[in-house]
């Protein structure tokens, strides 16, 4: 049987629990499980109230291996879908190793006293897993994740090689809050703050955070934004994997709004993530922040407008120059009517669950650590279009693919 331990309770774990539940025959068995309980049962709840489906629940802390292991053993979950603090991917990844399990997330690992986002942590475990026979997948969400698939079927299918790659994260939606993330706050505002790298030329290039933005119009309506350009971990695998990549960036929407309340937090100290004394007690600064934002996962009803992510890709085929441009738009209010969550949790849980399934039944179950576009990229591709994710694909003329455009003059 496919049985599957998902470890986290927050938004996102809310939507990959609601999508597995959607799937009986290929999650026969789920367990939710986080340190807060009541968390998993209010989500099982929901799960109940939807799909009619019941998932159990338990307690368990993921600093600790040991009490995934015991979990695990417990419930004799064969995979782990990790959904939890990207702080703990490498003590899951250790409990996976010693319960025999296999594992899948959708961030990579940071130390929590760092802001440093790379994957030399966990690609050091690769032998490991080969030794064990099991396999783990990472950056199973959407940036990581569906990006990197976007970019393995565009070479499988449109390309003899990419040669620029620019990753586009819009988010039109408007939560009606003065002050919010989209996702959890202290891993958003630790990557949004962290110096920006980009790649160019074989090395990667360091300059200041948010330092290079433009105006970049979404297709179909979803509008014009400002985006800045900021380093995702994507990118590391993506040029390590396709290595005819010369240039690889990042860019993704933020209001005034977001970026005026966010310089006042930085200059006030608020997003530090050293420890500070306060009446005798070590606190840090971010992680009290993040006490006092509103929670992600509950932004779901009032968030209004849509989400418009995707790659704008140029290389050559057959010795000409080629551009295309590979999307998904999600709707907030479709996502919210379907499992009670927002978008930008619905866009990280779909494609965890997918994921999944491809490991259970779509042959990316193979031992070592892999990145998503490592694995042949149709089936995944035809799961984002049959579970709520659909893409489409568009030819640029090389010149408009340069300019990041997109969209037609008058289109």
């Amino acid at each position: 049987m496919n049985k599957v331990l998902i470890i986290g309770a927050g938004g996102v774990g809310g939507v990959v629990a609601h999508k597995c539940a959607m799937l009986p025959d290929v999650f026969h068995e789920i367990t939710l499980a986080s340190r807060t309980v009541s968390k998993c049962e209010a989500i099982a709840a929901g799960v109940r109230e939807r799909t009619g489906r019941e998932i159990a629940t338990a307690e368990v802390d993921a600093d600790h291996p040991e009490q995934v292991v015991a979990l695990l053993k417990k419930t004799g979950a064969r995979l782990v879908i990790n959904v939890a603090l990207p702080y703990q991917d490498l003590t899951i990844m250790d409990a996976c190793l010693d319960a025999g399990a296999d594992y899948l997330d959708t961030a990579n690992y940071e130390p929590m006293h760092v802001a440093k986002f790379e994957y030399s942590w966990q690609w050091a475990y690769r032998q490991r897993f080969v030794d064990a026979g099991l396999s783990a997948l990472l950056g199973s969400g959407f940036d990581p994740g569906v990006t990197n698939v976007f970019t393995a079927w565009a070479l499988k299918h449109h390309f003899d090689e990419i040669h620029t790659l620019d990753i586009i994260d819009v988010n039109a939606g408007d939560h009606g809050r003065a002050f919010a993330t989209n996702f959890n706050p202290e891993i958003n505002i630790r990557e949004v703050t962290a110096p920006c790298r980009h790649y160019e030329d074989g090395a990667f290039v360091e300059t200041p955070a948010m330092s290079e933005h433009r105006a970049f119009t979404c297709p179909d309506g979803v509008g014009t934004h400002e985006i800045y350009r900021m380093y995702h971990e994507e990118l590391e695998s993506l040029v390590k994997h396709i290595p005819t990549i010369r240039r690889a960036r990042f860019w993704m929407s933020f209001s005034p709004n977001y970026l005026k309340h966010l310089e006042v937090l930085r200059n006030v100290g608020m997003t530090r993530i050293d420890p500070v004394e306060y009446h005798g007690v070590e606190i840090v600064p971010l992680q009290f922040l993040k006490a006092v934002l509103p929670d992600p996962g509950d932004l779901g009803e009032t968030t209004r407008g849509k989400t418009c992510i995707g790659n704008v890709i140029t290389g050559v085929k057959d010795g000409r120059p080629k551009a295309v441009y590979i999307y998904n738009i999600c709707d907030h209010e479709a996502c919210f009517a379907e499992v009670g969550s927002q978008a930008i949790s619905y866009t990280t849980g779909v494609p965890a669950m997918i994921g999944a399934k491809q490991m259970l039944i779509g042959g990316w179950n193979k031992p070592g650590v892999w990145n998503m576009e490592q694995h042949d990229p149709d089936g995944f591709m035809d799961d984002l279009n049959a579970h709520g994710l659909p893409w489409r694909c568009v030819e640029l003329d090389p010149e408009s693919a340069a300019g990041l455009e997109v969209v037609a003059a008058g289109g």
